[in-house]
């Protein structure tokens, strides 16, 4: 358990979500283990409130603990964030007013993950270190998405401070650089199941490697006589194999039950169109303009944009669809497919990008990248386009 303690931390580090030097990382085993030889006796009991295996504790490295501070002061609590993420996954983002067990119990009895004074984060694990890793990944994700649209409203509305616009030119500054191009993909197309598995898993560690998913969530899928190989639910995109479900287009099997929960989506582009590769991630920016609606202080659905937007939006020649995870009424099967299958894309309102191609990933890989990096330029056009209004 301490080389997994120790793993996490480095890649807290590795990532840029926190330095070394402020992880505090514990396991409950026979006794409570840390990956340090300094560790924060104030959390360990909190093993003792809660049904926990593993806590996490660390302030986000920069430039996420400014967006953080700034968010703890300019929003109510806890902090709602309207991305997909945060409503699926985290539900808001609660703050407690000290870092001991205490302060901290009442919160994570209810949530995953709290914020702290520092500011840190506060995340658990029921199982092991890798749980309250991907809290603590998804919570800078939702406080990225947060801070970002809520400074390009208050600018639009002139209500930053002097001091406000200084911070977020201090962020931006530091903002990881941007992906770049990398060698290519896998060609296809593929002639046997094994190289189809390869590439599915080639096309998820790429994906992750360059920064277009929160943690490691996202999807990939090849379609290869009658069968979709797509990753499971759950999965890490950086860990694909033995990750890999062989689902029947005609649903002849109940491979598909540990399948992505965005399996049915891609089977319906899969049955309309002669598209055989899908990959689905979530960057950052394409989910923030995603959300970015000048219609929302006016829209009567505004509380449920995700769902019953009607609206035809596009950003960057990408058409937006509203949609949740799975099926029903408001699923993506219904309204995701339809768009990938006129433009090659899509944007589902604060969830994430969905690319596909005909042959292999390169297609998909190169789409979803143009994708973000066009809409971080966007999002500084309007940014500076608010800031002369």
């Amino acid at each position: 358990m301490k080389t997994l303690l120790e793993s996490y931390s480095r890649k807290l580090a590795e990532k840029g979500l926190a330095r070394r030097e402020d992880i505090h990382f514990a396991a409950l085993e026979a006794d409570i283990l840390w990956n340090r030889a300094d560790p924060d006796r104030q959390l360990e009991d909190v093993f003792s409130g809660i049904s926990v295996a593993t806590l996490l504790c660390a302030a986000p490295a920069e430039p996420y603990r400014t967006m953080l501070s700034s968010l703890m002061r300019s929003q109510p609590h806890p902090l709602q964030a309207r991305d997909t993420e945060t409503r699926t996954f985290l539900h808001d983002l609660p703050v407690a007013p000290a870092v001991d067990a205490a302060a901290l119990l009442p919160f994570l009895r209810k949530r995953k993950g709290v914020i702290a004074p520092g500011p840190r984060l506060v995340t658990t694990g029921t199982v092991s270190p890798e749980q309250a890793y991907i809290t603590f990944s998804s919570m800078i994700h939702s406080v990225f998405v947060l801070y970002c649209l809520d400074h390009l409203e208050r600018r639009r509305e002139k209500t930053l401070s002097a001091a406000e616009e200084r911070e977020f030119d201090f962020v931006m500054d530091r903002l990881p650089p941007p992906p770049v191009p990398n060698p290519p993909l896998a060609r296809g197309p593929f002639q046997k199941p094994d190289a189809v598995i390869q590439a599915v898993v080639e096309a998820g560690r790429r994906t992750v490697k360059a920064g277009l998913v929160d943690s490691y969530f996202g999807n990939v899928s090849c379609y290869h006589n009658g069968i979709i190989y797509i990753s499971q639910t759950g999965s890490s995109l950086e860990e694909l194999p033995g990750c890999i479900d062989a689902c029947p287009i005609d649903q002849s099997s109940c491979a598909g039950i540990t399948a992505s929960s965005e399996l049915p989506a891609h089977r319906r582009i899969y049955a309309e169109t002669d598209l055989t590769t899908v990959l689905h991630g979530h960057p950052r920016f394409a989910v923030i303009l995603s959300m970015d609606c000048p219609e929302r202080p006016h829209c009567p659905d505004a509380h449920r944009c995700h769902t019953h937007c009607k609206r035809e939006r596009s950003v960057v020649g990408v058409p937006i669809v509203s949609g949740e995870v799975g099926t029903g009424p408001f699923g993506l099967d219904r309204t995701m497919p339809p768009a990938v299958a006129r433009t090659g894309a899509a944007i589902v309102y604060g969830h994430g990008v969905f690319t596909a191609g005909h042959t292999d990933f390169n297609t998909c890989f190169r789409r979803l990248l143009e994708v973000e990096l066009n809409c971080r330029r966007e999002y500084a056009d309007r940014v500076r386009a608010a800031a002369t209004a």
